[in-house]
C-alpha cells in the first residue's frame, strides 16, 4: 500500500512536471526586458521566447511577432526548442506508460509486466527532466552573461522571465517522479533477486510406494 501510495504522489508530480514544461514551452517571456521612460504612459515590457517575441504596453496593448526563421535564430535559442518539444514528448510518453504499470491501476497485465513498465515511465520522466533542465539552465548562463556585459547597452539587457522558472520547476517535478518511479521498482526486483523463494522437494508417493514394494520382495 505505501509503494502503490507513493506511485501515486509521483505520478501527480509528474502531472504537474507535464503541465509546466508545456507552458513553459510556450510562453513569450523566457527573457523580460522593462524600458520605463519619462512617462507612464510610454512605459513598455518587452517579452522573448522560443517562438514570438511579445510587446506589452502600459495602455492594456499587446503585440506578438512569431519567428518565423529558424536559421537566424541563436543556437542556444534552436537547442531550447528541440530539447523542449522532446522533454514535452518524453513526459507525455512517461504518463501513459506508467498509467498502465502503477499499482493502483487494473491494467498492464501481471504484476512483473507491470513493474518493467512502471520502471521504462520513470525513465522516460528523468529523461524529460534532463531535456527540460538543459535549456533552461543554458538560456539563463546566455541572459547572465549579457547582462553582466558592459558593452552591452542598459535598453539592450535582459532578465529571466516566467517561463525559465515554470521550466526549473517542471523539470525538478519530472526528475524527482522517475526517481520514485524508477527505485519503487528496483527495490521490489532486488528483493526478489536477494531472498529468492524457496524450493521444497518432497518425494512423490509412487517413489515411496514403488520403494516399499522392493523392499517387499527382499524379505
Amino acid at each position: 500500500m505505501a509503494s502503490a501510495s507513493l506511485q501515486f504522489f509521483a505520478f501527480i508530480l509528474a502531472l504537474f512536471g507535464v503541465f509546466g514544461d508545456i507552458a513553459a514551452t510556450l510562453l513569450p517571456n523566457w527573457k523580460v526586458n522593462a524600458d520605463v521612460g519619462s512617462n507612464i504612459i510610454t512605459a513598455i515590457t518587452q517579452m522573448q521566447g522560443l517562438w514570438m517575441d511579445c510587446t506589452w504596453y502600459s495602455t492594456g496593448m499587446f503585440s506578438c511577432t512569431l519567428k518565423y526563421s529558424v536559421l537566424s535564430l541563436p543556437i542556444y535559442i534552436q537547442a531550447a526548442r528541440t530539447t523542449m518539444v522532446l522533454s514535452c514528448i518524453l513526459s507525455a510518453f512517461g504518463i501513459c506508460i506508467t498509467t498502465v504499470g502503477m499499482k493502483c491501476t487494473k491494467l498492464g497485465g501481471d504484476t512483473d509486466s507491470k513493474s518493467h513498465a512502471c520502471f521504462a515511465g520513470g525513465v522516460c520522466f528523468i529523461l524529460a527532466g534532463i531535456f527540460g533542465l538543459v535549456p533552461t539552465s543554458w538560456y539563463t548562463r546566455e541572459i547572465i552573461s549579457n547582462f553582466l556585459d558592459q558593452t552591452i547597452p542598459e535598453s539592450s539587457k535582459h532578465e529571466p522571465g516566467g517561463a525559465v522558472y515554470t521550466g526549473f520547476i517542471s523539470a525538478g517535478f519530472l526528475l524527482i517522479a522517475g526517481v520514485i518511479f524508477c527505485t519503487s521498482c528496483f527495490k521490489k526486483q532486488q528483493g526478489a533477486w536477494i531472498y529468492p523463494p524457496e524450493q521444497h522437494h518432497f518425494p512423490s508417493t509412487e517413489q515411496e510406494s514403488n520403494a516399499g514394494y522392493n523392499l517387499k520382495d527382499y524379505v
